[in-house]
């Protein structure tokens, strides 16, 4: 892949239509943006049509949505489709390499967008290709909001780690001895630690980043905590993450067996989650952690991006999935 995999980056359109790169690499949409920067940034970029082997398309729904007033949410969702469906007939009139390659005629939506992709990691993204079925059908959605509820097909679509840089602190590992805190959720119990991840965040003196040093399990459940950094704070900080959540593709799932550094579990264990976690042996903990460790690199974001970190990661995700990709 290193040696080969080349993707065309179209250039950034009308700076009045907002359709360029994230302005920011902090905040927990710093994903998108590392990725719009990474992907200039690296040896994969082409100018040449003809050697790419995918496509990206770079919207940013996220920084789109802020023209409009917060207030008006479904008038928000109903712009943005109006906006990037005026991007998409900007590219199709102007380029047929967004058309399928190898199809013999121009009917319909068939074949639009193939071989492209999009990064987004706001859910605002998510919703607004809700407009665009074509493009839900052919293109690659790398996404921040990986819920099979929510239109996304795991065998086409990429699941985008959301990762809230810069960290607080050093990464945690190698510190079995300190964690003396059973699992970090939000339940009164005398060996689980109640936390609330909004509240936590604003106490300040990183007391919501420290506790993650004492925890030997931190509670990732369905919802809005999935989908968040909760995810990756807890691999950055060395607490073994229990995921607890349905119809939910996991970073990097293709690559990476997550039973190997996490738990994994059905929403309905919630009801015997102590008891589960209690279960584990010291020695299942320690082969846990130890794994959750190595991994760590896996879920960082560099500019420019190095070797093995998320970047890669994602750029490997594409490039198994433009092999499959069926037209």
């Amino acid at each position: 892949m290193e040696r080969s995999f080349r993707v065309f980056v179209y250039p950034d359109g009308d700076p009045g239509t907002f359709y360029q790169t994230p302005w920011k690499l902090t905040g927990k949409y710093a994903s998108e943006g590392y990725f719009f920067q990474n992907i200039r940034e690296s040896r994969f970029r082409t100018d040449d049509l003809e050697q790419a082997h995918l496509f990206f398309v770079p919207i940013s729904p996220h920084k789109m949505r802020g023209k409009v007033p917060s207030s008006l949410l479904l008038v928000t969702y109903a712009w943005l489709i109006l906006h990037i469906r005026s991007y998409d007939r900007s590219i199709l009139f102007l380029d047929l390499y967004w058309w399928c390659p190898l199809c013999s005629s121009f009917r319909g939506h068939w074949g639009v967008g193939v071989d492209h992709f999009f990064v987004t990691c706001h859910d605002v993204g998510v919703r607004a290709f809700e407009g665009l079925p074509f493009i839900i059908k052919n293109s690659i959605r790398v996404v921040c909001s990986p819920s099979y509820n929510a239109g996304y097909i795991p065998h086409k679509d990429v699941a985008l780690p959301q990762i809230l840089q810069p960290f607080a602190l050093p990464a945690g590992g190698n510190d079995i001895e300190n964690r003396v805190i059973l699992a970090r959720i939000w339940e009164n119990d005398t060996e689980l630690a109640i936390s609330n991840n909004r509240i936590n965040r604003a106490i300040g003196n990183l007391v919501y980043q420290k506790q993650f040093f004492q925890t030997k399990f931190c509670v990732c459940p369905g919802g809005s905590q999935v989908n968040s950094a909760r995810i990756s704070d807890s691999i950055h900080y060395g607490c073994v993450p229990v995921i607890l959540s349905d119809y939910y593709d996991l970073p990097f799932s293709g690559i990476l067996n997550w039973r190997k550094f996490a738990v994994v579990l059905k929403e309905s264990d919630v009801y015997e989650l102590k008891s589960i976690l209690k279960s584990l042996s010291q020695k299942e903990f320690v082969s846990l952690h130890k794994s959750l460790v190595q991994v760590q690199k896996h879920f960082e974001w560099h500019s420019p991006p190095v070797l093995y970190d998320a970047f890669h990661m994602i750029m490997y995700e594409l490039w198994l999935r433009h092999h499959v990709i069926k037209y």
